[in-house]
């Protein structure tokens, strides 16, 4: 996803940034994705690659617009192993900002499909890259384990562009994702935070033909953070 826009119309996202050209502003993409006894990259697009389909699906009206699309992960560029779909719904700006939920469902087409994170710890998942902003703040959110209902979110704010005023995004975790609450990894000085899957120190097995679903919640705002 790029550009997002905040509710002024700034650029919140960076894409294909010279520091790191394979960060492309909101994509979800694991850094290690093994097929059998290979691996490959589909965060730094190497060995695996989601290609899409062409199957579209736009949907817009007076409360939101949505896209749904169909995406193949191929191995090598070649030999289709998970399909992929992806629904966008960005909802009508309001006062309290704006909120894009976010959905996807993974599913395998061959045995032996595992995810994971850079070295079972580090980033992988859901992965945000913001432009950096002047004067950012980063915080992050997790209710204790006992807690009803547990909450986690993050926020990322500041002053984007030329604005002069604050905004920002905040990022909420949907509490039937897998290993809920995932995580909160954080780069300051790439202006990135984000939720992580799967747990840390685990591999994610995609059962063949066994949707993984995963849902977050986008909210654009104005002012500080929430």
């Amino acid at each position: 996803i790029h550009p997002l826009y905040g509710l002024e119309g700034e650029v919140l996202t960076r894409d294909w940034s010279i520091d790191h050209p394979h960060h492309r502003g909101i994509y979800w993409a694991w850094p290690e994705v093994d097929f059998g006894t290979n691996r490959g990259d589909l965060h730094a697009l190497q060995k695996v690659f989601a290609r899409p389909t062409g199957k579209v699906r736009l949907q817009s009206g007076p409360v939101f617009a949505e896209i749904e699309a169909n995406n193949l992960w191929q191995w090598e560029d070649r030999e289709p192993i998970v399909r992929e779909q992806a629904v966008i719904r960005a909802y009508r700006a309001t006062a309290q900002g704006r909120v894009v939920d976010l959905a996807f469902w993974f599913v395998a087409l061959k045995d032996g499909v595992t995810l994971a994170r850079r070295g079972m710890e580090h980033y992988g998942g859901l992965n945000v890259r913001m432009a950096t902003p002047a004067s950012q703040d980063i915080s992050v959110h997790t209710d204790p384990s006992n807690a009803m209902p547990r909450r986690a979110w993050s926020d990322l704010s500041g002053v984007f562009g030329s604005t002069g005023a604050p905004s920002g995004l905040t990022v909420l975790q949907y509490p039937q994702n897998p290993d809920y609450p995932g995580d909160w990894i954080q780069y300051p000085a790439l202006s990135w935070c984000q939720p992580t899957f799967p747990a840390a120190g685990t591999r994610y097995a995609l059962p063949r033909g066994k949707p993984l679903e995963l849902h977050f919640r986008l909210l654009i705002h104005s002012g500080a953070k929430p």
